[in-house]
């Protein structure tokens, strides 16, 4: 089951660059949010929802159900990229593990696509939404209800959270980009290599010689 709310959409108007879903992973509520705009202006909305599944459903039809939802939602609004919450370890073993399996059907879903994938860390979220990598959920849920323009937190905090992923993406895209390009141009270029004394294996021996 999802909970859907969206903004105004136009077919007729000229779409912005970029397009996000920004998916924050769980199994009882798994947070879907999307954006679109460009970095360094206000976003606009999309569209907002969580996929919810029963604890006491089986884990393969939870994780069936959320895999459906987020293909209806990636047929329906055809975002650009899909970004994630990275996973890092908690004291809940069990929490973690079903936050992880929810994130990698997200995964899965985009890269069937061929879309990109981006992850970001809850504190890279909350210090590009807030400016404050140590904001709690009000103040995040706040910042993207004003970076929106909404008249309300959009609610539950899954649903924030997703929104913020996806500003989040939207506004560190440049810096991403950068990054990956100064990579890039970094790395040794090795042309014609020489292989000194190699290790050659004898096949009536089975040994190397």
């Amino acid at each position: 089951m999802c909970d859907d709310r969206w903004g105004p959409v136009t077919l007729y108007a000229a779409r912005p660059p970029s397009r996000v879903l920004g998916v924050d992973p769980g199994l009882t509520r798994c947070g879907l949010g999307v954006v679109e705009g460009v970095p360094g202006r206000p976003p606009r909305l999309v569209a907002t929802g969580v996929v919810r599944t029963g604890a006491d459903e089986d884990i393969a039809e939870r994780l069936l159900a959320i895999e459906k939802e987020i293909e209806r939602w990636l047929d329906e609004y055809r975002p650009d990229t899909v970004a994630v919450e990275r996973v890092f370890a908690q004291h809940n073993v069990r929490t973690v593990m079903g936050t992880a399996q929810a994130g990698a059907v997200a995964i899965v879903c985009a890269a069937r696509r061929g879309l990109p994938v981006a992850l970001h860390t809850p504190s890279e979220v909350k210090a590009a939404v807030t400016g404050s990598g140590r904001a709690d959920k009000d103040q995040v849920a706040l910042m993207v209800m004003r970076l929106l323009r909404l008249t309300e937190r959009p609610r539950p905090a899954d649903a924030a959270d997703a929104l913020a992923l996806a500003i989040c993406h939207l506004w560190r895209t440049p810096a991403i980009t950068a990054r990956g390009a100064g990579q890039a141009s970094a790395r040794p270029v090795v042309r014609n290599p020489v292989v000194r004394n190699p290790v050659v294996s004898d096949p009536a021996t089975g040994g190397n010689r």
